[in-house]
């Protein structure tokens, strides 16, 4: 099982920084791509970024230049480096994870910018 716990959300102005983490408490073996995705109300679940288990990021265009993606084998996690933060950015952020062809997902952290 994964299990997986983000953190670092909050408010911050518009040009802030912000950084979330998402630690897996589950098993940490055979964790294919981790990664970042976030939903505002009446929206879709967007992919923001996603990592693979050899470090290879793909970054969404609106984020492309602004965020980074990191992750953390030994320690199973992943993290969200994110700068020059936009009020559209504003979003519920989800950490998800892939083990053998299934999709685990974090709770969700709220990341508030304001203008």
């Amino acid at each position: 099982q994964v299990h997986l716990v983000e953190s670092g959300g909050g408010l911050v102005q518009a040009g802030g920084s912000l950084t979330l983490s998402c630690v897996n408490f589950g098993s940490i073996f055979s964790i294919d791509t981790m990664g970042w995705y976030r939903q505002v109300p009446g929206k879709a679940r967007e992919m923001v970024a996603t990592i693979t288990d050899v470090g290879s990021p793909t970054y969404a265009d609106s984020v492309k230049g602004r965020f980074a993606i990191s992750r953390d084998n030994a320690k199973s996690t992943v993290n969200l480096q994110m700068s020059s933060l936009k009020p559209e950015d504003t979003a519920v952020y989800y950490c998800v994870a892939n083990r053998y062809g299934l999709d685990y997902w974090g709770q969700g952290t709220q990341v508030t910018v304001s203008s």
